[in-house]
């Protein structure tokens, strides 16, 4: 293996280091400090005192990054020296002294030790691109939180900031002018290549700059293509290989087409980092995964499409948008960083300079201003530190006021906070769990009412990446006939009801893959939620009275009756989350802080009556705006049960939840 750059500075990082308590690193692509900082300390004896945390903003970063490189290049097994801790997932033991995990992980041990005093190191790798997992908003409290730890632990705990990207002033003005150090690490120049105008579909141009541009004409050298989904990738991969079959045998060299995607199994993500066999060129298809953490060897050509998926939210309304956006300059150059790793490199721009030039945001929007907050409130809250005033807590991005002023009115219509902005008992239960704060106060609820195990079903059901409604998964183009599902009674009430069944079903075939194949739906998210479940029921088994069993085979009546009690849970949990149907159509009003018109997803199972109508009441998982405003899993509740809210709602007064302490 090349000398990574990082290592030619190895004194210099840590006399930097010692003398220090935060140190921002600014390590180019390529530099190798996702790998080699935690390493460099570990030398240097830090993990004789202390662990060395290395926090990443993915968890198939996190996960290839401690099992692909460090284990293996310090020769000791994953889990035990070198292991790796993202949500449901721990792989470490008593032996761990580097450990990498997701921002997320990071912030809930600092529930239970909030000074960390575990770590001797806190290594914020790629601070830049923070969390578009469970934690939106982790990354950006996790820099205030470590602002506030330094200050208490000056002299036992080194913090090190580093990203490709990062606005290393800005940075190192957060923290008190903490020093800078600069590591190159694009080790070839790249070629940028503009087009003369914006092509109408950038999906055909990719395939055509891919196949005629550079498979035909340029030599050897793998492709790496950023598409904004895992839809543009599947479709994107079809054509490739439908056009590369098409070529005249022995006019080019082989090629191998890979998809990389945070929806594809770890075993297929891992393909893409096994060299490819002589005379053979790898087509790697990817999502923005690939732009920072995941370094792939071997690419030399680059085909930036110029656009994102990015996920919005809008406070005003509690919607979210999975848009196409334009990327930001930083991205466009991480982008094209990718292709001068082994050798000189090109990257191609389906996009004018122009628009590079005047287009493009200089930086990212951070995420935690386009994302909800009430998981971040609910966090500070519940640290319960005399010295955090939340809407004076110290972010390096603040997020808008209306984002938090809705944060709190969410979380006390929960009763998670109360009337003056106190964390309650409750709310220190639901901080405990890993999930967003509707479901963690849907369990606490279906706990008191005896339906604990069906609601734990539907928490990691709903806590999957993709969709498992029967006819909704995306693998589904070989048209395959599937059995219909013969569901009982009840899942007409939603789709909460019908999730919680088809997993029941699933359970009652002894977790069978094939039962799930049949059905259309996917294997191996199936197979997630059963193990989000078991260790969500571990977890509740603190709380619960009596033991839970980890398996959902505690049989119930399917009736209305029993349906009930798990469908008034969810009434409580998404207090913020329900609308009232109209009197003479099934469009909805929701009845939340700002009331808007909404329609139920045309997914939903949720049944009409004899006179065509729906429910007069229904709680929603989300709202998603795509060619309208959408409610996403929707369920039926009862009137008796919203009465309550609606009251809570009319008496809100944001000063008092706020601590009284401060105006919007």
């Amino acid at each position: 293996m090349a000398k990574l750059p990082i290592l030619q500075f190895e004194e210099k990082i840590i006399e930097t280091v010692e003398q220090n308590p935060v140190v921002v690193v600014i390590g180019e692509t390529g530099s190798g400090k996702s790998t080699q900082l935690s390493q460099i300390l570990h030398r240097k004896g830090y993990t004789k005192s202390g662990i060395i945390g290395v926090t990443q903003p993915r968890r198939v970063a996190a996960v290839s990054v401690a099992s692909r490189r460090v284990a293996q290049e310090l020769g000791v097994q994953l889990g035990e020296e070198v292991g790796y801790a993202i949500r449901f997932e721990d792989r470490t033991s008593e032996k761990t002294r580097i450990k990498y995990l997701t921002d997320g992980v990071l912030l809930r041990e600092s529930l239970s030790n909030p000074e960390l005093s575990q770590y001797s190191v806190i290594i914020l790798d790629e601070a830049h691109e923070r969390s578009l997992n469970t934690y939106p908003w982790s990354g950006t409290v996790l820099l205030g939180l470590t602002k506030r730890l330094v200050k208490i632990r000056a002299s036992n705990l080194k913090v090190l900031i580093t990203s490709a990207t990062l606005d290393g002033d800005k940075v190192s003005r957060f923290f008190s002018n903490c020093p800078i150090l600069t590591v190159p690490g694009k080790l070839f120049p790249v070629e940028i290549l503009y087009t003369a105008e914006r092509p109408t579909s950038y999906l055909e141009s990719s395939l055509r700059t891919a196949i005629v541009d550079i498979h035909i004409r340029q030599p050897e050298g793998d492709i790496l293509i950023f598409m904004t989904g895992q839809d543009d990738i599947e479709k994107l991969v079809s054509k490739l290989e439908e056009k590369v079959r098409s070529l005249e045998e022995g006019s080019c060299m082989d090629a191998i087409i890979l998809p990389l995607h945070g929806s594809l199994p770890p075993e297929l993500q891992v393909r893409v980092f096994s060299p490819p066999p002589p005379n053979c060129r790898r087509f790697i298809v990817a999502t923005n995964i690939a732009e920072t953490s995941l370094t792939v060897d071997g690419v030399v050509y680059v085909i930036d499409s110029g656009y994102v998926k990015q996920r919005q939210y809008n406070p005003s309304t509690g919607m979210y948008s999975l848009d196409v956006v334009q990327i930001s300059k930083v991205q466009a150059n991480q982008r094209a960083g990718r292709a001068g790793r082994t050798r000189p490199g090109k990257c191609y721009r389906l996009y004018p300079s122009i628009v590079y030039h005047d287009d493009f945001l200089d930086v990212t929007i951070p995420e935690i201003q386009r994302s909800s907050l009430a998981g971040s409130v609910l966090y500070l809250k519940s640290l319960d530190l005399p010295d955090i005033d939340i809407l004076k807590f110290d972010f390096l991005d603040p997020p808008s006021s209306e984002s938090l002023e809705h944060a709190l009115k969410q979380l006390h219509l929960i009763d998670a906070i109360d009337e003056n902005g106190s964390i309650t008992s409750v709310g220190r239960t639901m901080a405990d769990l890993p999930l967003e704060p509707s479901l963690s106060r849907t369990l606490m609820e279906a706990n008191e009412y005896g339906c604990l195990s069906q609601a734990l079903t539907v928490a990691a059901m709903l806590s999957a990446e993709t969709s498992l409604l029967p006819g909704q998964s995306k693998n589904n183009e070989k048209k395959r006939k599937h059995t219909p599902l013969d569901l009982p009674d009840g899942s007409g009430l939603g789709d909460h009801i019908q999730l919680l069944q088809i997993f029941e079903h699933w359970d009652q075939t002894d977790y069978d893959p094939g039962w799930c194949k049949d059905h259309d739906l996917q294997v191996r998210g199936m197979k997630f939620v059963k193990d989000v479940r078991k260790q969500l029921c571990q977890i509740m088994q603190k709380i619960a009275k009596g033991s839970l069993d980890v398996r959902a085979t505690e049989r119930w009546k399917e009736s209305r009756h029993e349906y009930m009690k798990l469908r008034k849970a969810l009434c409580i949990g998404y207090a913020n989350q329900l609308a009232e149907r109209m009197i003479h159509h099934n469009g909805y009003r929701t009845l939340g802080f700002k009331p808007q018109l909404v329609q139920v997803h045309p997914s939903s199972v949720l049944r009409t009556d004899e006179e065509g109508m729906l429910p007069n009441y229904v709680v929603y998982h989300e709202l998603i705006a795509t060619s309208r405003p959408f409610m996403r899993y929707v369920c039926a509740v009862e009137m008796p049960w919203v009465l309550p809210i609606l009251k809570k709602l009319e008496k809100l007064n944001i000063k008092k939840l706020s601590g009284g302490s401060s105006h919007f």
